[in-house]
């Protein structure tokens, strides 16, 4: 069964608080998010089998301070990574919510996502069960996800990588 999205409050603190609201060409991202997830898929095909009964399920994976969420659905056999409205996401199992940057965080193996939810900094609502094996595929992957993506855009993709994880460290330094 599929949760639907009840979309966050406006609250300041925590992941709820909203990216612009300016409209946004999604249709733009579509081509390099299916680019993304297929280079993902083909250099982790072993990442698959820790999905168990939930690699055809849709994630929302919501990063609060950008205009759009994105739908994640890692089977194999029809990989989907789309951005979407927030407002009117699609059915998902579950919903993972928080800044850019701690997302960004948690793929590149920074971060520890049970801090970051104990932390109230990620937001994880519908079926957890779903979430702990997306989580546990994840961690099956050598390296580092957000260095193989910068990767695929040469220079100017590990530029902006190193430009993202400089702006998190000032982010935890600032937090103390």
């Amino acid at each position: 069964m599929y949760h639907t999205h009840t979309p966050p409050s406006n609250g300041v603190d925590g992941p709820r608080r909203r990216g612009p609201s300016l409209p946004f060409p999604r249709i733009l991202l579509q081509p390099v998010l299916h680019r993304i997830v297929h280079r993902i898929a083909r250099e982790n095909p072993d990442m698959f089998g820790r999905l168990g009964p939930w690699r055809s399920s849709q994630f929302l994976i919501d990063p609060v301070n950008l205009p759009f969420a994105l739908l994640l659905r890692p089977d194999p056999d029809n990989l989907l990574l789309r951005a979407v409205s927030r407002r009117n996401p699609p059915p998902h199992v579950a919903r993972i919510a928080g800044r850019f940057l701690d997302l960004l965080e948690l793929v590149d193996a920074e971060t520890d996502g049970d801090a970051l939810f104990f932390s109230r900094d990620l937001e994880v609502t519908g079926n957890t069960e779903a979430v702990v094996c997306l989580r546990n595929a994840l961690d099956d992957v050598e390296g580092s996800i957000a260095e193989s993506v910068a990767e695929m855009f040469g220079p100017p993709g590990r530029a902006a990588l190193a430009v993202l994880r400089r702006a998190g460290e000032r982010r935890k330094a600032q937090r103390g």
